[in-house]
């Protein structure tokens, strides 16, 4: 098994952090976003970017904005060619959608109050959205997704047991639903219009926008109500994705064409999974990581064309015994993981009050 990271740069905040993510800009590469966890209202993104010359990671000051309470998720809006304007979303009691202003951008007149910076750069508060129309104080927002086909699209997922389809141009719901029977707490577009829940009950849920009554049931927990935290599309081949169990140490990888019995679980780790990530660019290769301070990347092309058969790989049940291909120790208990599509050689991780980007 081979040691990831041989190029390795690190930023240290002055807070724990948790949400995190990569810019897709192409004109913004090795540009992050990263959020304090404070277990209070008063808490901080900081947008970070590698300094070549220096060769280290550095937040920028002036880019710097107050955000109340931890950010549950945070994403850039998708666009490679930087097209659009400089969007960064992040949910936590409301849906949140920041414009970073650089100075060669121009400013944006009127684009809304400025949350940081000075002079020619900020960030400035485009929008503050509220799934709860009868209330100015909405359930708690668990995740987000913003739909890569469609960017004026974004998905949040909420721990009221519903899911909210939002048009960010307009600021208006586009749909809302009732995804589970308790809290959702993750989401991810698997296309145009089409998207997949994983909830406190212990099911992934897929919705298909053109018919919102119904969805389908891909997997339920084994042991009852365990609640699943997190799902990853594959965004390459997208008849795979994987969820992790709350307190499990292990990832189960699903087939979409073949419902309820996974095609592999991953079973390497030696503490509970926090974190999945699919490479951008490959359909074959996943990234983990734990709470035993690890980030594995496998190779799962193994169980293509498993065809349901229902391997446990690397578990007792099944014929084959999956192996992580690069394995990365951090300092302490990792609980954030995202995968540049941008550099696709590149992940980054956050443990305790630092993050990592590591070439992989």
């Amino acid at each position: 098994m081979g040691e990831a990271g041989s190029e390795i740069y690190t930023w240290q905040g002055q807070d724990p952090v948790y949400a995190m993510n990569w810019s897709v800009r192409r004109d913004r590469r090795f540009r992050l976003g990263v959020a304090s966890f404070r277990e209070d209202t008063s808490n901080y993104v900081d947008i970070i970017s590698l300094d070549d010359e220096a060769g280290e990671l550095r937040s920028d000051p002036a880019l710097r904005f107050r955000h109340d309470y931890p950010a549950t998720k945070l994403q850039w809006l998708p666009d490679r060619e930087g097209c659009r304007p400089d969007l960064l979303a992040t949910t936590g009691e409301a849906l949140r959608i920041w414009r970073v202003v650089d100075e060669d951008d121009g400013a944006a007149a009127g684009e809304g109050r400025p949350a940081g910076g000075s002079g020619g750069r900020c960030v400035q508060l485009r929008s503050l959205l509220n799934n709860n129309k009868q209330s100015e104080f909405s359930a708690p927002l668990t995740s987000f997704d913003w739909n890569e086909a469609d960017p004026k699209r974004l998905g949040t997922s909420s721990i009221d047991t519903t899911c909210t389809i939002w048009d960010i141009e307009k600021g208006e719901v586009d749909t809302q639903l009732i995804a589970h029977d308790r809290e959702v707490y993750d989401i991810a577009w698997g296309g145009l219009g089409v998207f997949a829940t994983v909830s406190a009950d212990g099911s992934v849920r897929v919705f298909d926008l053109r018919d919102k009554e119904h969805s389908t049931i891909i997997y339920e927990s084994p042991q009852p109500d365990t609640p699943l935290l997190r799902l990853g599309w594959n965004r390459q081949d997208p008849r795979y994705m994987a969820t992790i169990l709350m307190d499990s140490p292990k990832v189960v990888i699903l087939d979409i064409r073949y419902p309820t019995l996974p095609v592999a679980e991953l079973h390497r780790h030696q503490a509970p999974v926090n974190a999945l990530a699919w490479a951008p660019h490959s359909a074959q290769h996943i990234c983990t990581a734990g709470d035993d301070s690890q980030a594995l990347i496998w190779d799962v092309s193994a169980i293509g064309g498993g065809g349901g058969s229902g391997q446990a790989a690397g578990g007792s049940g099944g014929d084959m015994s999956l192996d992580p291909i690069l394995a990365y120790g951090a300092q302490s208990e990792v609980n954030q993981l995202q995968w540049s599509s941008a550099q696709p050689d590149w992940v980054a991780i956050c443990f305790g009050n630092k993050t990592q980007i590591l070439r992989v």
